[in-house]
Parts: C-alpha cells; sequence; structure tokens
C-alpha cells in the first residue's frame, strides 16, 4: 500500500470507488456481495477491519492485516474477486 494511505504501522486509509461512480450499493443484493466479500477476507486471509463505511457508489475503510498476507495483497484479491 501507498505510504500516503498509512495512518501508522502497518494502519491503512483504503477508498474503493466503483467505475463512473455508479451507484451499484444502493441495491441490497450487491452490498451483501461487498460484505460477504470483506468476512471471507477477515477469516481466511487475516484482514482487519477497524472502521468502514459503505455509501452507494464508493467505501472507505481504517484495515490492516494479522499473518503473513500484507493489506496490499488482501484488497488487490477483494477487488479481484468482488469486480467480476
Amino acid at each position: 500500500m501507498d505510504i500516503q494511505h498509512r495512518i501508522t504501522g502497518e494502519v491503512y486509509f483504503v477508498t474503493d470507488t466503483v467505475v463512473d461512480w455508479v451507484d451499484i450499493f444502493s441495491r441490497p443484493c450487491y452490498r451483501h456481495i461487498i460484505i460477504e466479500s470483506l468476512q471471507h477476507c477477515q477469516k481466511q486471509k487475516g484482514l482487519i477491519i477497524y472502521a468502514w463505511v459503505l455509501m452507494t457508489n464508493h467505501m472507505h475503510m481504517i484495515v490492516g492485516s494479522s499473518g503473513i498476507n500484507k493489506v496490499s495483497d488482501i484488497m488487490r484479491d477483494f477487488k479481484k474477486f468482488t469486480s467480476k
């Protein structure tokens, strides 16, 4: 992850946006995909979520990681999965 987004140590502020800022997360089925994906990353990849908010077209998170996976690797896999 970029050092400018680092808060302290291995804790980062992350923003993810939807292409063209489309309001896709106003539909519950898409919100559930994001939530389930984050839960998977917590359980399987060691993602630590300190705070997060899901807006209609983007999300903000303050995250870290436990274990061997770096935050950048976890977020790469998260984006790859949820973009499909």
